[in-house]
């Protein structure tokens, strides 16, 4: 029996009630909503270093194509460039919470890992300016725990030394069937348990604040520019000009927020992407 030509994909079209808008949209930084016809709600929320281009690459799956159907209107903001738009669509999205984007909600309270005395801990923490080495920003402490038994199960790390199961003093049943390399019965001693442990969390390392106040990253695109104003990994706020930003009200900034944390590290740790200035 002759096989069948896999079918092609089918070819994506923009609407025809969206392409002068899509036309209109500048090749600049920043935010892009889609609205249904008569909502105030968005449909989509999105970021992009060019708008204009990346309202095009939305015909990738049908499923993208069936939200541009729906879509009635599209608006956008601009901004100063890439730090400014991926600050503006978190905050968009938690406070709209658009139909089609992941849901994202501000944590009241986060937790992390820590190593004291030796000893592994959960925390709660809404503050990482300071104070030990914290690991891993996390939304409550089950998800902490899924986390850390990944690492066990990844690095061969003992449950009773991590405290996720209570120590009976003898050989631990990870052991026994090799899923632990044996500090709970001395052929590791706790010190290179430890050391392997700290190995495995590296890449959950929680950067302290490294500047003694508030600074600014000042990002520009074309006529535009912007002072994003951080202080102790708190965004307080995306200002006009430098003298603004050296006025922001820091006492008065948002609290702490583990999404805007995630989008200010590598800048504020100095990549080249914006200009960094202490205030």
């Amino acid at each position: 029996m002759p096989i069948r030509p896999a079918r092609p994909d089918p070819v994506h079209e923009y609407p025809a009630h969206l392409r002068a808008q899509v036309e209109a949209a500048p090749r600049a930084p920043g935010v892009y909503m889609f609205y249904a016809e008569g909502d105030s709600i968005p449909l989509y929320i999105g970021k992009s270093i060019d708008i204009r281009s990346r309202l095009l690459a939305h015909l990738r799956t049908p499923e993208e194509a069936r939200m541009l159907r729906q879509a009635q209107r599209i608006e956008y903001q601009q901004t100063a460039g890439e730090i400014g738009a991926l600050l503006l669509e978190s905050r968009l999205i938690k406070e709209l919470q658009p139909l089609k984007n992941k849901r994202l909600r501000r944590q009241q309270r986060l937790c992390s890992l820590r190593i004291r005395d030796g000893l592994l801990e959960i925390i709660d923490t809404t503050s990482i300016a300071g104070g030990p080495q914290l690991y891993g920003l996390f939304r409550n402490k089950r998800m902490a725990t899924e986390a850390l038994m990944l690492i066990a199960d990844e690095h061969r790390l003992c449950h009773s030394l991590l405290g996720l199961e209570q120590s009976t003093g003898r050989s631990c049943f990870r052991a026994q069937i090799g899923k632990c390399a044996g500090a709970c019965r001395g052929e590791e001693s706790h010190a290179a348990h430890t050391g392997r442990l700290l190995g495995a969390l590296a890449r959950w390392t929680v950067h302290h604040w490294p500047f003694p106040g508030a600074i600014a990253l000042h990002e520009r695109h074309g006529e535009t520019e912007a002072f994003h104003v951080i202080d102790s990994w708190r965004y307080i706020g995306t200002y006009a000009s430098e003298a603004e930003a050296r006025q922001a009200p820091i006492q008065a900034g948002q609290a702490f927020d583990a999404d805007c944390y995630k989008i200010l590290v590598r800048p504020v740790l100095q990549d080249g992407t914006a200009t960094l200035i202490v205030l």
